[in-house]
């Protein structure tokens, strides 16, 4: 009997101690040598010892330890101290059974055997359905790995990122399936086979706006900025009655009908789908409910609330979104009153706020006022210039009345905060100094957002960050009224290789350069800073070399050094070149050759007047040509010989405010440029309209005045708006010896040709052959003295990553050029159109590849104009 009761007592405390993982089939099992037990009375035992079995991967000593039984420790049986140890080896997720006997009771003593069954683990795994692109993207995401445990919850949490990840790309409907299948090669290994299912792409076929009554459709539509409908194009829709109705909407007095009516017809039948997707995500269909009732908002709406709205199937591509509103009333500022100003007088606010009673209620517009304008003064703005850092400004809507709003502005000035630390991180090649100096923000000024905004444009403007990872951390100190600022910057490859080819003139010319951009010239002879070349100290070398084989190379190095002395930002520049061009005769030692030596002498300064995005520079140059036996249709000066001179002063006035140099999103540039050569002629007697040529430009004389500007618009969400316009002018100084025949200008093509011994200056023009549009047309010996080029170009990126940042654009196009004033008309231009992409990768630079189509022919040119592909170089053709 005693025996009996005791195996009966063991069977309580087991289906006591499993309760809660039936499913398992955990379990304590009792010897048959066991004493007595009392189940009224539990029985305290000292664990005599614990063997582990059925364990093959797992650390048997780790997993005692997760059990929490310990040799020498007391336990009572029957007890839930085996229940917790073995809910908590289940825990684990590695076994797929657990149990715990109790082998041996000797005295006081029990002694255990823990049994476990591991669950399989992962041998590899495999896609079935997708392709080899999107398996590669998967795998990377789910990051399995040879040994994983084969939980339950591992392919839960493997289907749930797939899935996400084809939610994320427009499939809603995707199907994963976890097929295990046994690895017969290893015990207790199984290969994961992933079955794929995407289904079709679900794309947004139709969003209804119901109760809308005062907004239309498409002004709906339009501030959903990630929420589209798919794209419908049907030019054919008849127009007429939409202007029967226009008609009469206008006839009757009803323009805002009129002008409604418009857009929903363009709205309807004119809607391509370019920048933005139509597929279905529901943390930004969230965001662009809450800018629908913003848009109300801004249009005097304070109270437009969603009723209601419904995500639905419509088929198995398209899914319908209904949104029912209430726009509630339309209201209007009463009384706007300001407390807490003491710097600045109530007027002065009213002024920036740019809000007067009588105003429609715009909330939208009273943020940006008070806190942040991207392009006009704002309250907030006002003080933090002036180091109020602890600012705050808040609109409290004090009565509301009928169909009007009192509104109390209730500021809180504070203390101006003076700027205590400033650091740097992210800088890992770069030295601090080089960063540190281009800051507008220093120890001991008074904090101001406008300096630390310039801060971020002046270090994308360096090129050796990531443009668009460059964070401020503000960090206010409240007890002493100081703030600590610190710049997170990400290095990018600013160096570069530049290899590019050109034909001309019935040769083909390679190009090969090296630009450092961030030099250090104090490093070279340091062979620890060669990594691989001494970098870290904002200096820039260039080298270059080009040659169509051995009649033809030429060579240059070029150094600049962005702040001399180390104190101010004057930037020196030293260059030098030299090329050499040999006219061989086919079958003989006789030939001729053309020779350019020149070399120029830098310097730029910053300037801080009109403001401080003005630079001047001024250089000193000297350029000889020297000719023997030369004889070519492509330049006949002198008859091919002699040695011509030019020594010049050039002044450039530029002012760039761009917000960064690869994708500018905002700002303008432009350079007003003159190059000066003495007016030898006009002191001396000779008469120079006799003289050959060898004898009248053995000084070179000129005037060379070049203009160009840009400017950056952001229109819509990265969608930027590029105008451009360059200008051209060669002058002299006598009559009798006219325009030099150096520093010409020839128009056309990529200007990509790199065959400029004469110092030709190259004007890319898309849609027309390489300098077709210079006088004379491609083959011109002359050259043109005067040119003009306009351009429209329409920006979207692709890509705004560091490492290759793409966008494409579209363009229009309009140049010309002339010999002599004669027949100069800036309107008599020749026009082109087209579209092409850009690539900037840092090790080459800005690539692009257009393709343009010239409109009008060119006289004596036949085929310059018409469809034309181009390829260019750091921006050959702008």
């Amino acid at each position: 009997m005693n025996k009996t009761l005791r195996y009966f007592y063991c069977l309580l405390l087991a289906i006591a101690s499993l309760a809660f993982a039936q499913e398992a089939k955990a379990q304590i099992q009792v010897g048959d040598d066991l004493s007595e037990i009392n189940y009224g009375r539990p029985t305290e035992y000292e664990i005599g010892g614990i063997v582990i079995e059925g364990a093959k991967y797992v650390d048997k000593n780790a997993l005692q330890m997760i059990s929490g039984l310990r040799v020498g420790n007391t336990v009572k049986v029957p007890g839930d101290d085996f229940s917790q140890a073995i809910k908590k080896i289940w825990e684990q997720g590695m076994f797929e059974d657990v149990s715990i006997n109790a082998t041996e009771f000797v005295g006081n003593k029990v002694f255990l055997e823990i049994l476990v069954k591991e669950r399989p683990r992962v041998s590899k795994f495999s896609f079935k359905g997708v392709k080899k692109t999107e398996a590669d993207e998967i795998r990377n995401k789910i990051n399995l790995s040879r040994g994983d445990v084969a939980t339950d919850h591992l392919f839960t949490k493997t289907r749930r990122i797939i899935e996400d990840y084809y939610y994320d790309k427009g499939y809603l409907n995707a199907e994963i399936d976890i097929e295990q299948v046994v690895d017969t090669a290893k015990d207790s290994y199984v290969d994961m086979v992933i079955h794929v299912d995407k289904g079709h792409k679900v794309k947004i076929g139709k969003i209804n706006f119901i109760g809308n009554e005062n907004l239309s459709d498409s002004q709906l539509q339009a501030a959903m900025k990630e929420t589209k409908q798919r794209g419908h194009f049907d030019p054919l829709n008849p127009l007429g009655p939409l202007v029967v109705n226009t008609v009469a909407d206008v006839l009757t007095l009803k323009p805002l009908k009129a002008i409604t009516g418009v857009e929903e017809y363009f709205y309807e039948n004119y809607r391509p789908r370019i920048f933005k997707s139509s597929k279905f995500l529901d943390s930004n269909y969230k965001d662009d409910k809450q800018k629908i009732i913003e848009k109300y908002n801004s249009k005097g709406y304070r109270d437009a609330l969603i009723v209601r709205d419904s995500v639905y199937k419509i088929d198995d591509r398209n899914i319908g979104i209904d949104i029912v509103l209430d726009e509630g009333n339309k209201y209007y500022y009463r009384n706007i009153d300001w407390t807490g100003n003491t710097k600045y007088s109530t007027e002065t606010l009213n002024e920036i706020l740019g809000i007067k009673s009588g105003d429609v209620y715009n909330k939208e517009l009273l943020d940006k006022n008070l806190n942040y304008s991207e392009t006009t003064l704002d309250v907030s703005s006002l003080y933090m210039d002036d180091g109020y850092l602890f600012f705050q400004v808040n609109p409290v809507e004090v009565r509301v009345e009928n169909d009007s709003i009192d509104l109390e502005i209730r500021m809180h000035e504070g203390e101006q905060a003076r700027i205590s630390n400033v650091s740097l991180v992210g800088n890992t090649k770069t030295n601090d100094f080089v960063v540190l100096r281009e800051l507008y923000t220093r120890p001991g000024q008074l904090y101001s957002r406008s300096d630390v905004v310039r801060t971020i444009r002046e270090l994308a403007t360096l090129g050796f960050f990531n443009a668009e990872t460059i964070n401020p951390d503000i960090k206010p100190n409240y007890s002493d009224q100081t703030v600590d600022i610190e710049y997170s910057v990400e290095e990018a490859a600013a160096d570069q290789i530049q290899f590019s080819a050109g034909y001309g003139y019935g040769m083909l010319m390679l190009q090969a350069g090296l630009q450092f951009s961030n030099f250090s010239v104090k490093n070279l002879f340091n062979k620890d800073a060669w990594r691989p070349i001494p970098g870290g100290d904002g200096q820039k070398l260039g080298l270059n070399v080009t040659t169509y084989g051995r009649n033809y190379i030429a060579y240059g190095v070029s150094f600049t050094e962005p702040w001399l002395g180390g104190r101010h930002p004057n930037s020196l520049s030293v260059s030098f070149s030299q090329s050499h061009l040999r006219n061989s005769l086919t079958g003989s030692d006789d030939y001729g050759w053309f020779k350019m030596t020149g070399g120029s002498v830098g310097l730029a300064r910053r300037l801080t007047w009109p403001d401080d995005y003005f630079s001047l520079y001024q250089a000193a140059n000297f350029m000889r040509y020297s000719l023997e036996d030369y004889h070519t249709s492509y330049f006949n000066i002198g008859g091919g010989n002699g040695n011509y001179n030019k020594l010049s002063y050039t002044f450039a006035l530029s002012r760039n405010s761009v917000s960064q140099p690869i994708y500018p999103r905002n700002g303008s540039e432009f350079m007003l440029s003159v190059e000066l050569t003495p007016p030898y002629s006009l002191f001396s007697d000779k008469d120079y309209s006799v003289m050959e040529d060898v004898d009248k430009y053995k000084w070179i004389e000129m005037h060379k005045w070049t203009f160009k500007a840009a400017w950056y618009t952001e229109l819509y969400d990265k969608l930027v708006l590029m105008t451009r316009v360059r200008f051209g002018y060669l002058g002299h100084y006598n009559s009798q010896i006219g325009a030099t025949p150096f520093h010409r200008f020839y128009l056309g093509g990529d200007g990509l040709s790199n065959y400029s011994l004469d110092s030709r200056e190259l004007i890319g023009m898309r849609g027309y052959k390489n300098e077709s549009l210079t006088p004379g047309g491609a083959n011109s010996t002359s050259g043109g003295d005067i040119f003009s080029k306009y351009t429209l170009e329409l920006r979207y990126p692709l890509s705004l990553n560091p490492q290759a940042t793409i966008y494409a654009l579209t363009f229009l196009e309009a140049g010309n050029c002339w010999l002599g004033f004669k027949g100069f008309d800036p309107f008599n231009v020749k026009r082109s159109a087209g579209l092409g992409v850009r690539i900037y990768l840092p090790m080459f630079g800005l690539l692009g590849l257009d393709w343009g189509y010239g409109f009008d022919e060119v006289p004596g040119s036949p085929g310059a104009n018409g469809s034309q592909f181009h390829f260019s170089i750091g921006g050959s053709i702008d």
